[in-house]
């Protein structure tokens, strides 16, 4: 039997709605399953608000970590357009994860401790994803995995990722195989162990900055340097986050809380792009 030509879907313009079983886009999108993934544990309306925007948070770092790892393997292959492309793409994914700090910047501590006790020992310190994205900066700590023992999914996924070249083993690797001196003893670092800064490495970067800005190696670098500080900027929001809803108390699962991420919004991933800019 022929459609009628003014049914929904036979050339006019109203969309079809009928499907044998659920839409198209629901099995794509797996809508349902994540509309139905928010269990609150308290009376709290604002717990909601709270526990979809970090739900929201861990989907921006699971994509950002693949684009990294695609970044990473990239540059591995000495395919510098892959590697730029992921990590331009990875741009403006850290600056939509950085505006979820925005429906939690301007918590009160009564607002935060209306719900604060649902979250019991749970932490943002301790989710596995954000841990990958940290190691792929070459903050690696094999201590990290321990929260971790519990999921031996997860427990294998991050033990993976503690022993592979971060995304800045891989540039140095590559700078290498372009003749730069970058130290042997750098190429053949422990690759579990947290990326310390090399004045050898600054010497290189400074070489290459003082040289043409269009080379390919320092628009890498420059690309680099974005992604350093958008993670900046993401711990910087965290912290004020953090300081507005709680203080200086006690973090959630017993985290020293605003201490610990002042010490942390010190820090600069990729060092010597930084501190090789003094030198040029």
């Amino acid at each position: 039997m022929s459609q009628h030509p003014d049914a929904p879907g036979a050339g006019s313009d109203t969309p079809n709605l009928d499907f044998a079983g659920t839409t198209p886009y629901e099995d794509y999108v797996q809508a349902d399953v994540l509309t139905h993934l928010q269990h609150t544990l308290s009376d709290d309306p604002g717990e909601m608000v709270f526990l979809v925007t970090t739900q929201v948070m861990e989907l921006w770092f699971t994509v950002i970590v693949h684009e990294w790892e695609t970044a990473a393997k990239a540059l591995g292959e000495d395919d510098l357009r892959v590697a730029t492309d992921a990590l331009k793409r990875s741009l403006r994914q850290l600056e939509a994860l950085n505006a979820s700090w925005r429906p939690l910047a301007h918590l009160t501590p009564a607002q935060f401790n209306s719900y604060r006790s649902a979250l019991g020992e749970g932490s943002g310190f301790q989710s596995a994803m954000y841990r990958r994205m940290e190691f792929l900066l070459g903050d690696k700590s094999a201590s990290m995995l321990v929260p971790h023992r519990g999921a031996p999914r997860v427990y294998a996924e991050l033990e993976k990722a503690l022993h592979e070249p971060s995304l800045y083993d891989e540039t140095l690797r590559l700078l290498a195989r372009r003749g730069l001196p970058v130290p042997a003893s750098v190429l053949n670092r422990d690759l579990s162990q947290k990326y310390e800064p090399s004045a050898e490495v600054e010497a290189v970067w400074t070489e290459l900055y003082q040289g043409d800005q269009n080379h390919e190696l320092v628009r890498l670098g420059e690309l680099l340097t974005d992604v350093g500080e958008l993670v900046w900027r993401w711990r910087n929001d965290h912290l004020v986050a953090t300081r507005r809803a709680m203080g200086s108390k006690v973090g959630t699962g017993g985290s020293a809380g605003v201490a610990w991420l002042e010490k942390r919004a010190t820090k600069n991933v990729f060092p010597e792009l930084w501190t090789a800019r003094s030198h040029v």
